[in-house]
């Protein structure tokens, strides 16, 4: 079975996409905090028949974000698809934003996916190829006012995706990235974030989660190198 790797996996966006991969027959490799969600959501996948496994950890926690990942895989494994789909917002004006939010942003956001890459990207070589996929989002090419940090960290994303793309395709592995519209997830309800947006009218998370599944299972002679999903109503 092919395998997946996907973070953020008990919310959202990343809970969606780890039930639409398993019902396509993907074994499952899950990181998140939350210990007991995962366990849950793994009890959940494993009737489908899918092989789970698991790794709570904090991404926000550089020191630790590693060696949890690379346990994930013994010698000679090696996922065939990664989703860097964690990650958090804050709303607030640039430069009143404390310097700790800012790094724990950039952290989640950038510098985990960075990390995770760290540790699958040399799997891959080995294993001859894969396919790495960043949930990005609209805002990293457009200014949006008290949302400047998480434009900057995607914005940045954006331009990680696109230089490891190239630095990897000589080895096999493919980079894209899923750009998204607002997304009705937990991210709204968070404490970072003041938002009146009418969630009704945003993307569910199911949809992306297929859309995920859709670059996932692009023919290894092609690549879709950013994905492009807005809800109807546009920005919102």
């Amino acid at each position: 079975m092919p395998s997946v790797l996907i973070t953020g996996a008990t919310k959202g966006i990343g809970q969606a996409a780890s039930r639409v991969f398993a019902a396509a027959g993907y074994d499952l490799a899950l990181v998140a905090r939350n210990r007991a969600a995962l366990e849950a959501l793994a009890d959940e996948l494993a009737a489908s028949g899918s092989r789970v496994v698991l790794a709570s950890v904090d991404l926000a926690d550089a020191s630790a974000l590693e060696a949890r990942i690379s346990a994930l895989y013994p010698p000679g494994t090696a996922p065939d698809v990664v989703i860097n789909n964690a990650g958090a917002a804050y709303t607030g004006s640039l430069v009143d934003m404390p310097v700790e939010r800012w790094q724990w942003l950039i952290q989640l956001n950038l510098t985990s996916v960075l990390q995770v890459c760290r540790v699958v990207v040399p799997l891959m070589r080995t294993a001859g190829g894969g396919r790495i996929i960043n949930v990005s989002s609209h805002a990293a090419h457009n200014a949006f006012p008290n949302w400047g940090g998480y434009c900057v960290s995607k914005a940045a994303l954006a331009s990680f995706s696109r230089c490891l793309a190239v630095e990897e395709r000589p080895h096999g592995i493919q980079v894209c990235t899923l750009t998204l519209g607002a997304v009705n997830t937990p991210l709204w309800d968070s404490e970072t974030v003041d938002s009146d947006f009418d969630r009704r009218a945003m993307l569910e998370p199911t949809r992306a989660a297929e859309a995920l599944l859709y670059l996932a299972q692009q023919p290894s002679t092609q690549v879709v190198e950013d994905l492009t999903l807005m809800p109807a109503a546009g920005v919102l």
